[in-house]
């Protein structure tokens, strides 16, 4: 493993085969993604666009789930001081458009529960491959905060609106059967097959032509940068919220497995 990955130590990282680079979430509470994985997940992509040994790049979570997303503790951080609210900010958007930018292809293999950053990733990867039994789950307006992250600027491309606004409104989970058919991922498969199906999809891009695969990317994910000012605009609205009371309520019943009664 190149030394450049070194610093990434709140990912588990290897290399499966020749020229795939494979990123594992892996960490307690269904991989909930803290600080510091936060800020490490935003930087790793663009270190793995400059990597000439890396042609694919895989992302899955272990254990029981991809990712359960932002943790508690993150939360408290940024709801306690606007300080840590714009350095996540900025982590955000990083991490998303950074995804966008990478050159390389991204396939993501989701099981379990997927949430949060770890859902941004998923649903922006290229190519995304979810086991049947996934539970999908943009939980921002539940917390009592504005779907930012990823969703404004995927969702409705992928699902279409009005798909899109049930899903991010009310915060209802997805199976994996459900995301497939309704378009906002690319495949679903058995979960016993899910993590060998995502890398035997790597391999075969690998085989491909380089600069083929790369700039069709290029390409396509223009779609992604023209509603980067709704992109943008959801980020900061969302981040707003975490300085309004019912983020208070929604992080309180998250916590005491509860619905949430907000204040409004």
């Amino acid at each position: 493993m190149s030394d450049s990955y070194g610093r990434f130590t709140e990912l588990r990282i290897d290399r499966p085969e020749e020229a795939i680079l494979r990123i594992v979430l892996d960490g307690p509470n269904i991989n909930a993604v803290g600080a510091a994985a936060h800020q490490q997940l935003a930087d790793i992509w663009t270190v793995i666009d400059r990597d000439p040994t890396v042609r694919a790049v895989v992302v899955q979570g272990a254990g029981r789930g991809f990712s359960a997303g932002g943790s508690f503790d993150m939360i408290d951080e940024m709801v306690a001081d606007p300080s840590v609210r714009s350095r996540v900010l900025r982590e955000a958007r990083d991490l998303v458009y950074n995804v966008i930018n990478c050159s390389k292809p991204i396939i993501s293999a989701i099981h379990g529960p997927c949430v949060g950053a770890g859902l941004a990733v998923a649903l922006l990867a290229d190519i995304s491959i979810a086991a049947r039994s996934a539970k999908i789950v943009d939980g921002h307006t539940r917390l009592g905060v504005a779907a930012g992250d990823h969703a404004v600027l995927s969702w409705p491309l992928l699902c279409g609106m009005a798909k899109a606004k049930y899903y991010l409104l009310t915060c209802e989970a997805l199976t994996g059967e459900e995301a497939e058919r309704i378009g906002l991922v690319s495949l679903c498969v058995d979960d016993e097959i899910v993590h060998e199906l995502a890398l035997g999809v790597a391999s075969k891009l690998v085989a491909g032509s380089p600069s083929a695969v790369q700039l069709t990317k290029l390409a396509l994910n223009n779609w992604y940068r023209a509603m980067g000012p709704s992109f943008d605009a959801s980020l900061a609205l969302e981040f707003y919220g975490f300085g309004l009371p019912d983020v208070k309520e929604g992080l309180a019943a998250h916590r005491e497995k509860r619905v949430p009664q907000f204040p409004g």
